[in-house]
């Protein structure tokens, strides 16, 4: 989670400014569109507070009450700041939109909007490139969507998200005040508000649905676990292995159960070996693993190995 910390402390900067001087600008100018920016500024400062927030929390050390530790904190903060971006973001920017829609007013002094607009495009963009870049440099092989579907720290691709939707809010906004003044047509300006409130809600909604997963309990991808599986299967002798059971506790922590099943008649100094070895195997393999329980099965219809086995 170290890598995004300068992600989000870069764009929590950015919109701090941008909010300030998108407010500054409503007030002059009347803009429904850009009071709902200057609002979603704010929110976003306020939800890169919380991941900053929720990282801390999950460093915590274990503790009798959380044997596993805190890991699971940032998802849960992530998925608040869907449901701020949902609540506050959207609801607002599409209250403010419905209400100038009913009762457009005129747009005043519509240059200080051009300008602040074009700035906060300047700098949004500027966190944007910034933590896509980020981004680029942890997804891998994979494509953006998959990386995003398949990454455990929530941390990074919320600000993608949230830089995402602010870049083209912005630019939703830009096209709602010019409108309104080239046409004469005041609802341009409620209209774009509401537009960027869907594009909040959409955002809010996908990554709720993105951060659930982590928050309930997910398993580590597919070839961690498969590879762990062989590693499991390769182990001194162990005739079969009957599940592979993960989960993430956290971005940089696997939890790790197994069942395996061990020849006929193993003696029981050789399957404490066989599993203190699996066990360190897992580990150097997979270094976010650090957790490993065994547990010892017998097959059908034979005596059953004294004891499950595990490891920490």
């Amino acid at each position: 989670m170290a890598e995004s910390k300068p992600v989000i402390y870069a764009a929590m900067g950015g919109n701090l400014l941008i909010a300030i001087s998108k407010f500054v600008a409503a007030a002059i100018t009347g803009s429904s569109a850009m009071l709902s920016e200057g609002i979603h500024s704010v929110v976003d400062t306020g939800n890169q507070v919380l991941l900053l927030f929720g990282m801390h929390r999950a460093k915590r050390p274990p503790s009798p009450q959380f044997p596993f530790g805190h890991g699971k904190e940032i998802y849960f903060w992530s998925f608040v700041v869907a449901l701020l971006i949902f609540a506050v973001g959207s609801g607002v920017s599409l209250y403010e939109g419905v209400m100038h829609i009913l009762h457009p007013e005129p747009i005043e002094s519509p240059l200080v909007n051009y300008i602040v607009l074009g700035l906060g495009i300047l700098f949004e963009g500027a966190s944007w490139a910034f933590a896509l870049n980020e981004f680029r440099k942890t997804k891998g092989k994979w494509g953006y969507l998959e990386a995003v579907h398949r990454g455990k720290d929530p941390s990074m691709f919320v600000v993608i998200f949230e830089d995402s939707a602010a870049l083209l809010g912005l630019v939703v906004a830009l096209a709602g005040v010019a409108l309104s003044q080239w046409t004469g047509i005041l609802i341009f300006d409620g209209i774009a508000s509401v537009v960027i409130g869907l594009i909040l809600g959409g955002t809010a909604i996908w990554l709720a649905m993105e951060t659930k997963g982590l928050l309930i309990g997910e398993s580590a991808n597919t070839n961690v676990v498969e590879n762990i599986r062989q590693l499991a299967a390769d182990a001194d002798g162990v005739e079969g292995v009957n599940e592979v059971l993960t989960m993430h506790m956290g971005p940089n922590f696997i939890l790790v159960n197994l069942s395996v099943r061990f020849a006929r008649g193993t003696p029981a100094e050789r399957i404490e070996r066989t599993i203190a070895k699996l066990d360190s195997e897992i580990k150097q393999t997979h270094e976010s693993v650090k957790r490993v329980f065994v547990e010892a099965e017998a097959r059908a219809g034979v005596d059953a190995i004294p004891q499950a086995a595990a490891t920490q």
